[in-house]
């Protein structure tokens, strides 16, 4: 199994707006705004605190260093162009970042003086594929299914093609099934049992109780019942999901289901994959659950396959 995501800077869904840097083995605790604002170079003096005649001799020093900066970054630049004519990738053209929030052995080694070579990022345009870059997985999107581009909670998801008007709340807009991933936090739970025992109940509010402003979009739930939990396996490692059959004041009502599973990268923190499928006939089959499982990969990895428990029961 190859988990060979390079490092780089990734899409934090713990922290919506936010990114996380990988190492290329575990996430670190440097992160940054999706918008990052050049700074100072390191060694340009600022203004005299005062007096002209100190002050043109300052200036002459800013003007010399910051020309000396042309000048390399028109090296670095024509550098760069020769790399990409003869279609090799450049010496360090990795993502780059502030010296104060870039880890430590990612930068240029000090004895041979290279830097690490780039690999391609993991795609994420692929239709066919959601691809979960701080939790180094892909899920499949199936036939009739989309990759929702934004979502009111900024999470990461797909869900069927087409809305409809939901039934308690006709201005707003329901889908017939969704899936989303996610990073549990502000929880003492630890293993994948207890952390799906503890999620499912939230993830059948937010499905068929009240949306995120607080609209009943299926009239709340009036009843749940446990229909399957138990091991799978997911991605090579063994989590816990747990399925209720909820029943709603308007409409079919519907399952969800958490399932809790190490990451397949770094320090493998838990990842928490929601399912909320419409019951009756228009809603998704829910076999289809389990294929969804069954298909979770780490990523550039499609050989990964279920063991314990791999067989999910409706």
């Amino acid at each position: 199994m190859s988990n060979a995501t390079p490092p780089g800077w990734y899409p934090d869904t713990a922290v919506p707006g936010s990114e996380r840097w990988w190492d290329g083995t575990a996430w670190t605790a440097h992160t940054r705004g999706y918008a990052t604002v050049p700074q100072q170079p390191v060694g340009v003096p600022g203004p005299p605190a005062g007096g002209s005649g100190g002050g043109s001799g300052s200036a002459r020093a800013v003007a010399l260093v910051l020309a000396g900066a042309v000048v390399v970054g028109a090296f670095v630049t024509g550098a760069v162009l020769l790399g990409r004519d003869d279609g090799t990738a450049p010496a360090g053209a990795g993502p780059s970042a502030a010296a104060s929030s870039t880890p430590a052995g990612t930068g240029t080694d000090a004895a041979s003086g290279d830097s690490p070579a780039p690999a391609p990022s993991p795609a994420t345009d692929d239709p066919a594929l959601l691809v979960d870059q701080l939790n180094g997985i892909t899920l499949p999107i199936p036939d009739g299914w989309e990759r929702a581009d934004r979502s009111v909670d900024q999470l990461l998801t797909m869900r069927t093609k087409g809305s409809y008007d939901c039934p308690g709340a006709s201005s707003s807009f329901c889908y017939r099934g969704t899936v989303t991933t996610r990073t549990p936090g502000g929880t003492d739970a630890t293993t994948p049992e207890a952390l799906a025992k503890e999620d499912i109940g939230a993830a059948a509010e937010r499905a068929y109780e009240e949306d995120l402003v607080g609209r009943r979009t299926h009239g709340g739930i009036t009843s749940h019942r446990q229909t399957a939990a138990g091991e799978v396996s997911v991605a090579g490692r063994t989590g816990y999901f747990i399925r209720w059959r909820v029943v709603t004041a308007k409409g079919p009502g519907g399952y969800v289901q958490s399932l809790v599973f190490p990451s397949a990268v770094g320090s493998e923190s838990p990842v928490v994959v929601r399912y909320a499928f419409d019951a009756g006939p228009d809603g998704p089959p829910l076999s289809l659950m389990d294929t969804l499982t069954k298909g979770i990969r780490p990523i550039g990895d499609s050989a990964a396959s279920g063991g314990v428990g791999s067989s999910v029961a409706p």
